[in-house]
């Protein structure tokens, strides 16, 4: 059981090496502005442009924008540490660069904020930008007046110039809806949840499986699961999905148990451990002591195969920021 636990989490951690191999590239820095998924007209760049030029003239800040049509699988806040590293927004020493990055088709955001900007533009007011400045206008289809509305915004911001609007009092819609939402888990991509689920609840689905039909430790497997239950799922399905899958769990588990010791061959194979010391149900050889204090799963077949004029100043960051999604 052990070796095949051991081949599962290798071939998930080489499925996760093949994504990232595919993962999107970081594109070329050829402006402040750099709009890879034609989200913006001509004169909103230039706009734009000409406003983080005066800003960064002014206070020496780099605020860069970028979309991209599609993340490949990224993560949002991996992909845009990796822009932000590789285009060192910010001035050596100072680190005081922003990127806003747009990603239309995983309907994903993110402000990345360098180190030195992080008392100004903090996490917070990144994540209140996001939510109630340019989340707004992307619900309407209006990504240009959004992203606009959002460079304004960090820059209101980092300057202390503008005030941002505050969150709602009542906050049943919006992210408190898709936080109540079952799926409300980490943020990772759809391909990598299901890599995880796959993994996860394949282990704890086995053990749960072995622990109905063994007769003596089916009931301590029972036990020795809850806290699995009660954890490894919310790397899926969020607090919620977890909490729902643990009292089905609790629930469940019993009742099938119950059901299966009435069963035949059931009853046959605890009547050959107590008396043979193993029995076979469905395909497998199920060994134990005499006194079934223990028990072991073997195979009936024991094979053993096994530019534009911008570029960064070698600023970094750390990964603070918000993200967020519409």
């Amino acid at each position: 059981m052990n070796l095949a636990m051991g081949r599962c989490a290798l071939l998930f951690c080489l499925l996760l090496a093949c994504m990232r191999a595919f993962a999107a590239d970081v594109p070329y820095l050829s402006g402040r502005i750099t709009d890879n998924a034609e989200l913006l007209g001509a004169g909103t760049k230039e706009k734009l442009n000409a406003l983080l030029k005066a800003h960064e003239a002014e206070t020496g800040n780099q605020i860069a924008v970028l979309t991209v049509p599609s993340l490949d699988g990224e993560s949002v806040e991996e992909y845009a540490l990796a822009v932000f590293n590789a285009w060192k927004l910010g001035q050596k020493g100072r680190d005081n660069g922003v990127l806003l990055l747009v990603a239309p088709s995983e309907r994903r955001m993110r402000i990345e904020v360098g180190y030195g900007l992080e008392d100004t533009l903090t996490d917070v007011a990144a994540s209140r930008i996001i939510r109630n400045v340019m989340t707004p206008r992307f619900k309407e289809g209006d990504y240009e007046a959004g992203i606009a509305a959002g460079v304004q915004a960090v820059i209101g911001q980092v300057a202390g110039t503008d005030a941002l609007p505050a969150d709602p009092p009542d906050s049943n819609s919006g992210d408190t809806q898709k936080s109540d939402s079952l799926f409300d888990g980490p943020d990772l991509p759809l391909t990598e949840r299901i890599l995880f689920g796959a993994f996860i609840f394949g282990i704890i689905g086995l053990f749960t499986v072995i622990g109905i039909v063994t007769p003596g430790m089916g009931w301590f497997l029972y036990f020795f699961l809850i806290p699995f239950w009660a954890m490894f799922p919310i790397v899926v399905v969020g607090v919620k999905g977890a909490l729902i899958l643990l009292g089905i769990y609790l629930v469940g588990f019993p009742i099938a148990k119950l059901l299966v010791t009435r069963s035949s061959w059931y009853g046959k194979a605890q009547n050959d451990l107590k008396t043979k010391g193993s029995a076979r149900i469905g395909g497998f050889t199920l060994g134990g002591s005499s006194s079934s204090s223990s028990s072991s799963w073997s195979s009936r077949s024991s094979s053993s195969s096994s530019s534009g004029g911008f570029s960064g100043g070698g600023g970094s960051s750390g990964g603070g920021g918000a993200s967020g999604s519409w």
